[in-house]
């Protein structure tokens, strides 16, 4: 269970980043920390992160930047228009930018430095196909961030990531849900 809910907050934070699934005002959930450490809150912090890290430019929408979307009408549509109220992030997908990788390191740092707490271990893999895929996951105020770095060597392009969803909003969505969302074969970060 808790692998699937990683993956489907991994997912769901990548829509928003994107701006898919109604990102604009009113279109998610109403479940939202009632502390100073919201959505908003959240999301400064990250691109604060970014900036001070050397991050390349994303050039993709925030949180309530995008148009939204049309009144989502199916089941998968009004779940993840629901869920889009729960994330908050930065992505940037595209070509090789030199010193990405150090930069995305300074970015954990920063995170470690802001209050984010590291549960687990830095995941990284390389192989020959694949090329280089690091991940970390941190934890503040009641929010999970998930952050990844990937350099696949045959399309010579970087994915960098750093999307945070609030975990009390992520909790009002049943195993059902998080299934009909991103599917049963969802794989964790």
């Amino acid at each position: 269970m808790r692998r699937k809910r990683g993956a489907a907050a991994a997912a769901l934070a990548g829509l928003v980043v994107f701006g898919a699934a109604g990102c604009g005002g009113g279109g998610g959930a109403d479940v939202r920390s009632t502390a100073g450490f919201d959505r908003k809150a959240v999301h400064e912090e990250i691109l604060g992160v970014v900036a001070a890290s050397g991050l390349p430019e994303s050039g993709l929408p925030g949180p309530g930047e995008a148009t939204p979307s049309a009144t989502p009408t199916a089941p998968r549509e009004r779940l993840l228009a629901k869920a889009t109220g729960c994330a908050a992030g930065w992505q940037y997908t595209g070509p090789v930018v030199a010193g990405s990788r150090a930069g995305f390191d300074k970015a954990l740092t920063a995170l470690a430095g802001a209050g984010w707490k590291e549960p687990g271990q830095r995941i990284e893999e390389t192989s020959d196909e694949v090329g280089t895929v690091v991940g970390a996951t941190f934890k503040k105020e009641g929010w999970t961030l998930y952050a990844r770095h990937t350099s696949p060597k045959a399309l010579k392009m970087d994915a960098i990531s750093l999307n945070a969803t609030e975990d009390a909003c992520m909790a009002q969505f049943s195993e059902q849900d998080l299934e009909t969302m991103y599917g049963e074969d969802a794989v964790g970060p």
